[in-house]
């Protein structure tokens, strides 16, 4: 239920009842063995007083009166939902992941059923696993087979959650056929991966707020990102300590093994250039530097503080469109800043193993996800 502005504490109310947990709406009079009330308007508007209950009430059923008189439906999907979303468990979740799981929760509880009423109204208890594939189905069927595949794991994490805190008996989300995905592995071509990083230096040097500017620490986030084979999250966390005389140590993600990406003057040019563009935005804003080397991002966002990933990822987007617009690269072209790894590794020289090992990836079976090489082979004949 909705939460009204914060209370001021009342010390005439029972010691047993949060406070800060009270539902909307609902009041304490002190007198004589207390009682709890709400106010309602009727048709013509005039305010009346309902007295709910006396005060040996409980807070969770004080919540469901207030529950039952706003026609709260505790069976419905909607309502099994917004109780995860209030969770401490949603709350500990990332922005990211959050936002996600929002995306998934307006598609499932926003689709129309065959009575005409939406599928968050439906009871969670007759949700079987059939009825959760056809929903999934046809999701997919209409031509999103991506939003299909979001609905189904947010169904099958809700329901689970619900499961584990007595919502539901079971998870009919479980054992459900994912759909078949849209693969959207791009790979850059050469000649516009190195025209756009110079197009990305140029804009980048210009004024900010000129028409046409670019933020300056793109060009460098595409060469590091493309010699040292690296997500771009991996990319702008990277800190001096990562800085090591033989080479760069990355920091990988998701269970990849670090490497150390030896010198180059192309990987050292992008490198400098990083380090001394934080230098100059922390001498313009007289910052304090950090005396630990992990602490000092080599990559820094114009206030002089951590590069978030999503004002990145809208930087990335709003160097694509200038391009378009300039012609450096056509729509059919456009990649994103994750394609410049798999462009890394594609062009690392050697057979599977050497490029699993510059990757860092554990199993060589996402070399296939990443490497777009082909080998070249001798025939029968050649030794």
């Amino acid at each position: 239920m909705a939460r009204g502005r914060k209370r001021k504490p009342n010390p005439h109310i029972p010691a047993h009842i949060d406070q800060s947990a009270l539902p909307r709406g609902i009041y304490f009079d002190s007198r004589g063995s207390g009682v709890w009330y709400t106010i309602y308007q009727d048709e013509g508007g005039k305010p009346h007083r309902k007295n709910l209950a006396g005060s040996n009430i409980t807070l969770s059923e004080l919540h469901r009166l207030m529950e039952d008189r706003s026609c709260v439906d505790r069976n419905s999907l909607a309502y099994l939902s917004e109780q995860y979303h209030n969770s401490k468990k949603f709350g500990g979740l990332a922005q990211k992941t959050q936002e996600s799981y929002c995306y998934a929760r307006d598609v499932v509880l926003n689709l129309p059923t065959k009575s005409g009423d939406s599928l968050g109204k439906l009871s969670v208890r007759k949700f079987t696993p059939a009825l959760v594939q056809r929903i999934i189905d046809r999701i997919a069927e209409d031509g999103a087979p991506s939003k299909a595949a979001h609905a189904l794991r947010y169904l099958r994490l809700l329901m689970q959650w619900g499961r584990n805190r007595g919502y539901v008996d079971t998870n009919p989300a479980q054992g459900i056929e994912a759909p078949k995905e849209r693969k959207q592995r791009r790979l850059p071509n050469p000649t516009v991966m190195g025209e756009l990083t110079q197009f990305a230096r140029q804009q980048g040097a210009l004024t900010r707020g000129m028409k046409g500017a670019c933020a300056p620490y793109l060009w460098y986030v595409m060469e590091i990102s493309y010699l040292c084979r690296l997500r771009g999250i991996e990319t702008v966390t990277l800190t001096d300590a990562h800085e090591l005389p033989e080479g760069v140590r990355t920091n990988r993600r998701k269970g990849s093994r670090d490497n150390i990406v030896r010198w180059t003057p192309r990987l050292r040019a992008a490198w400098e250039a990083a380090k001394q563009t934080r230098a100059d935005i922390w001498e313009k804003k007289k910052m304090p530097i950090p005396l630990l080397p992990e602490q000092r991002r080599i990559i820094v966002a114009a206030h002089g503080g951590a590069l978030q990933k999503s004002s990145l990822d809208t930087a990335w987007q709003r160097l694509m469109t200038l391009a378009m617009e300039k012609k450096i690269l056509l729509p059919h072209e456009r990649f994103g800043l994750h394609d410049c790894k798999r462009r890394g590794i594609t062009d690392t020289a050697g057979n599977r193993a050497d490029k699993q090992d510059a990757s860092g990836h554990r199993d060589a079976s996402m070399l296939d996800v990443y490497d777009f090489s082909l080998p070249v082979v001798n025939t029968p004949e050649q030794q």
